[in-house]
C-alpha cells in the first residue's frame, strides 16, 4: 500500500469498482431522488429510486476510466456555466507553459465552484486537470467521498485534534502535494485558507505556507523550495455570490451571539446553492509563479496576497456596496476594460443588487454590503502602499 492511499484520487483500475458502488448506494440514490424529484419523492421514493439507479448504471456503464468520469462531469457544468454565469474570463494563463505542473493558491469564495472554474479554465487552454484538496469535513458520506476521489480530489484531514496527529497529516499532506507537482506532473488545487472568505476579505493563512514546507529538504532554503513547487496565486471574483445572505446571516451570528452553529447539512446545502445560484459574471486571475527569496512562511504569504489583491477584477457589485456603506463612489477600476466607477454608470446592475440586498433582513444587511465591498478597500489599501 502506498502512504497516501487514504487520502489520494482514485486510479483508472479502480474507477468501474468505485462506480458499481455508487450505483447500489441507497443513501446516493435517495440524494438524487431529493434533488431531482423535489415534489414527488417523498410519495414514490421507491419507484423514482429503481428509476434513478437504471438511468445512472445506463451512464456508467461506458466509464472505464478517471478521464472517462471528468468528461461526463464536464457536460453538467458546461450546462452549469450556461445557466449561472453571464461572462466567464481569465487571464495569466497564457503566460504559464502547458508541460509544466504548478500548485494554484487561490482565494476561497465557493466550496465547488473555485476549484471547478479553476479546472475549466486550465483546461480549456491545453492544461491537464487538477489535483483538488477536499476538506474532509465535507465528506461526511461514503458516497461523497466517492465522488470527490473520482474527480481527482484528495482529502485534507481535518477532523485530526490532538496535536502529533495534526502534524502527521500535515506532512502526509506536503508530501502528497510535493509528489503530485514535482514527480506526477500534476497540477493541484488548494485553497489560501481553510474555509471561505465570507466577509469578503482575501488573506493566506500562512499555515498553509508552512504545511507545503513541511517535506522540504533541511538543506533546501525556502526560496527555493517555493520556486521547484511553481507556486501560482489565483484569483477568482464573482459578480454575485449566490450563498451571500447565508454568509450574512452567519456573520450577523457571530456578532451578536458570539457563535454560528451549523445545520447538519449546511455544508452541502452550500455546495448545491453555490453550483446553481446566478453569478454573473466570473473572472479568473492567474498570477505568475513565486521566484523571490523568501526569508520565511509569512513573506510567501504576503507574496501570495499581494498577487491575490491585485489581480482581483472588480465588478459593479462591489463598488455599489462600497458606495451604499461609505456614501461616496469609489476611484477604482471595474471589469476587465478597467473603466473607473462613476455614480450612476451602472444603473442596471445597482437595481439587480438592490433587489439582492432588499431580501436580506435588514439587520444582516451590513454584513452582506461589507462581503462585497471589502476587496474594493483591500483595492484601495493597496493603491496606497503602492504610491
Amino acid at each position: 500500500m502506498s502512504e497516501f492511499d487514504d487520502i489520494r484520487p482514485y486510479n483508472d483500475d479502480e474507477v468501474p469498482a468505485v462506480l458499481a458502488r455508487l450505483v447500489n448506494d441507497r443513501e446516493f440514490l435517495d440524494a438524487i431522488v431529493r434533488w431531482r424529484f423535489k415534489q414527488s419523492g417523498p410519495v414514490f421514493g421507491f419507484a423514482l429510486r429503481k428509476l434513478v439507479q437504471s438511468r445512472l448504471a445506463g451512464r456508467v456503464a461506458k466509464i472505464r476510466s478517471v478521464a472517462d468520469f471528468q468528461a461526463e462531469i464536464e457536460q453538467y457544468l458546461a450546462k452549469v456555466l450556461d445557466d449561472t454565469v453571464t461572462e466567464l474570463t481569465v487571464s495569466g494563463l497564457d503566460a504559464l507553459d502547458q508541460s509544466s505542473a504548478y500548485l494554484f493558491i487561490s482565494n476561497h469564495r465557493d466550496i465547488a465552484m473555485d476549484p471547478a472554474l479553476t479546472n475549466w479554465a486550465i483546461y480549456q487552454h491545453g492544461f491537464s486537470t487538477l489535483r483538488i484538496a477536499i476538506g474532509d469535513n465535507l465528506l461526511t458520506k461514503p458516497f461523497a467521498s466517492d465522488l470527490m476521489r473520482l474527480n481527482k480530489s484528495f482529502i485534507v484531514n481535518r477532523s485530526a485534534k490532538a496535536p502529533r496527529e495534526k502534524l502527521k497529516a500535515a506532512r502526509q499532506l506536503s508530501r502528497y502535494i510535493h509528489q503530485s507537482v514535482m514527480h506526477d506532473g500534476e497540477n493541484v488545487w488548494i485553497a489560501q485558507r481553510e474555509g471561505r472568505a465570507k466577509d469578503g476579505l482575501d488573506r493566506t493563512n500562512s499555515a498553509i505556507v508552512s504545511m507545503l514546507s513541511l517535506s522540504k529538504d533541511k538543506q533546501q532554503s525556502l526560496g527555493d523550495y517555493i520556486r521547484e513547487a511553481r507556486v501560482v496565486p489565483v484569483s477568482i471574483s464573482y459578480e454575485f455570490d449566490p450563498c451571500d445572505a447565508d454568509k450574512a446571516r452567519e456573520l450577523y451570528a457571530k456578532a451578536e451571539q458570539g457563535e454560528y452553529i451549523k445545520d447538519e447539512h449546511e455544508d452541502v446545502q452550500s455546495i448545491a446553492r453555490g453550483i446553481t445560484g446566478f453569478k454573473g459574471r466570473v473572472h479568473l486571475s492567474f498570477g505568475t509563479p513565486l521566484d523571490q527569496e523568501f526569508e520565511d512562511s509569512e513573506a510567501v504569504t504576503r507574496e501570495i496576497d499581494r498577487q491575490i489583491l491585485s489581480h482581483y477584477q472588480l465588478h459593479p457589485s462591489n463598488a455599489i456596496a462600497y458606495e451604499l456603506l461609505e456614501g461616496q463612489a469609489p476611484k477604482v477600476p471595474i471589469g476587465a476594460e478597467g473603466a473607473c466607477y462613476t455614480q450612476g454608470a451602472f444603473e442596471k446592475q445597482k437595481s439587480e443588487f438592490m433587489s439582492r440586498l432588499n431580501a436580506v433582513p435588514e439587520a444582516h444587511r451590513p454584513y452582506f454590503l461589507a462581503s462585497y465591498a471589502n476587496p474594493v478597500k483591500d483595492r484601495l489599501l493597496l493603491a496606497t502602499s503602492d504610491a
